[in-house]
C-alpha cells in the first residue's frame, strides 16, 4: 500500500496552493467583510481547470480522480475555506450535469461552466426539509413548453449571485422517486431570491433563499430522466463530503502552521512559549489528529475512485471524523494564541467560524453516523 502522492498529484497540490496564496489569501478578510467573492476570480480558477475537476475529458473537463480533487480543496482552503467550499459546490453541480445531462444540453451549457463564466449553485435543501431531503416540496408542474416551478429552497450558497441553479424539484409522487433535476438560469421570469442570510462563518459566500413563483423553464432544461433527480443528487454527495472534509483539513493545517509561527515569537516567563512542554504536547496532539484525518480522507477518496463496495460508508465516516478534527484543531489554535486568537487580525477566529458549518452541510454529522451504522448492520446480516 503506497501512501505517497505521485509527481502529478504533488504538482496539482502545489499549483492550487500557490494560486490560493497569491489570489485568495491576501483578500480573504476583505471579501468576508464585503460578503461576496469577486466574480472576476472564477474565470482565473477556470483557466487552471479547477471549474471542472472531475468532469470527463470528453466533455472538456480535467478528468481528475476524487483523490486528486481533495488535494485541490485542501490546498485552496489553506487560503480561505469559504472560497474553496464554494468552488466545491460548483464542481458537484458540474459533475452532475456531465454525468446525466443530454448531449444537446451539455453542448449548450458546459463550455461556460468549464471556464466558470457560468457559476453554479446546488438547490436541494428547503425550509422544511434538511436531513430528510426526500421530503422536498418544490413542485414542477408539466406544461406544453416544459415545467412551471413553485416553491422555495433554503441555505443556498450563491443564491442571487450564481449564474445558474441545479435544482431538485418534485415532478411526481411523494418520496425520492418523484424528484427530478432541472437547470434554472439566472434571469428566468419567476425566479427570485430572499435577503442575504447573516451567518456565523462562510461570510464571503452570499447565501439566500431561492424562490420560484410560476417560474417557467423549457423541457430542454430537465437534467437526465424525470423521477431520477434524487438519485442524481445523492450520487454527488459522496464526493462532496470528501471535498468539505478536505476544506476542514487544509484550513486546520494552516491554522497549526500559523500557531507554530506565533508561538516561536511569543515570549512568556523568559522564553518563547513553544518551549513549554505542556504546550508542545498540545501541538503534537493536533499534528497527530490532522495526519490521521488526512490518511482516513485519502483512503475514502481512493475507495470512491476504485468503486469499492464500502466507499459510501468510508466517505461518511471520513466526513464526520475530519470535519470534527478540523474544528477541534482550529479551536485549540485559537486558545494557543491567547487573547490575540480572539482578534480578527490574526485570522484564526475566522477559521473557527468558517469550519463550524462543515459538521452540518453535505449531510449533518448525525446523518453520517446513521449511514455508518446502517452499513455496519447490513454487513452483520
Amino acid at each position: 500500500m503506497d501512501f505517497a502522492l505521485t509527481e502529478e498529484q504533488t504538482a496539482i497540490f502545489d499549483m492550487a496552493f500557490a494560486f490560493g496564496q497569491e489570489h485568495i489569501a491576501p483578500f480573504a478578510r476583505q471579501w468576508e467583510a464585503e460578503g461576496t467573492i469577486p466574480k472576476s476570480l472564477w474565470p482565473q480558477i477556470g483557466e487552471l481547470g479547477f471549474g471542472a475537476l472531475y468532469v470527463s475529458e470528453e466533455t472538456g473537463g480535467a478528468g481528475l480522480s476524487r483523490l486528486d480533487a481533495t488535494l485541490v480543496f485542501e490546498a485552496l482552503s489553506m487560503a480561505c475555506p469559504s472560497v474553496a467550499a464554494f468552488l466545491s459546490i460548483h464542481n458537484m453541480c458540474a459533475k452532475m450535469l456531465d454525468s446525466f445531462a443530454s448531449d444537446e444540453m451539455k453542448a449548450r451549457i458546459m463550455p461556460d461552466i468549464l471556464s466558470m463564466k457560468t457559476v453554479l449553485s446546488y438547490c436541494l435543501t428547503e425550509p422544511g426539509s434538511g436531513s430528510d431531503a426526500a421530503a422536498l416540496k418544490t413542485r414542477a408542474a408539466k406544461t406544453n413548453e416544459g415545467y412551471t416551478l413553485n416553491g422555495t429552497k433554503a441555505f443556498i450558497s450563491g443564491g442571487g449571485y450564481s449564474d445558474a441553479y441545479v435544482c431538485m424539484v418534485r415532478s411526481g409522487e411523494d418520496g425520492p422517486k418523484g424528484v427530478s433535476t432541472v437547470y434554472v438560469e439566472d434571469g428566468t421570469a419567476g425566479l427570485s431570491f430572499g435577503g442575504l442570510e447573516e451567518k456565523m462563518g462562510w461570510k464571503s459566500q452570499p447565501t439566500a433563499q431561492v424562490q420560484f413563483d410560476d417560474c417557467k423553464i423549457p423541457a430542454a432544461n430537465l437534467v437526465g430522466e424525470e423521477g431520477k433527480g434524487f438519485t442524481y443528487a445523492m450520487k454527488g454527495l459522496d464526493g462532496g463530503r470528501l471535498n468539505i472534509a478536505s476544506c476542514s483539513l487544509g484550513a486546520a493545517q494552516q491554522a497549526l502552521t500559523m500557531t507554530l509561527q506565533y508561538m516561536s515569537e511569543r515570549k512568556a516567563f523568559g522564553k518563547s512559549i513553544d518551549q513549554f512542554q505542556g504546550l508542545q504536547f498540545r501541538l503534537a496532539d493536533m499534528e497527530i489528529e490532522l495526519q490521521a484525518a488526512r490518511v482516513f480522507l485519502r483512503q475514502a477518496a481512493w475507495k470512491l475512485d476504485h468503486g469499492a463496495p464500502d466507499a459510501s460508508k468510508h466517505c461518511a465516516m471520513a466526513k464526520k471524523f475530519v470535519t470534527e478534527a478540523g474544528s477541534k484543531v482550529v479551536d485549540q489554535c485559537l486558545q494557543l494564541h491567547g487573547g490575540y486568537g480572539y482578534l480578527a487580525d490574526y485570522g484564526i477566529e475566522k477559521l473557527v467560524r468558517d469550519l463550524r458549518v462543515h459538521q452540518i452541510l453535505e449531510g449533518t454529522n448525525e446523518i453520517m453516523r446513521v449511514i455508518t451504522a446502517r452499513h455496519l448492520l447490513a454487513e452483520n446480516h
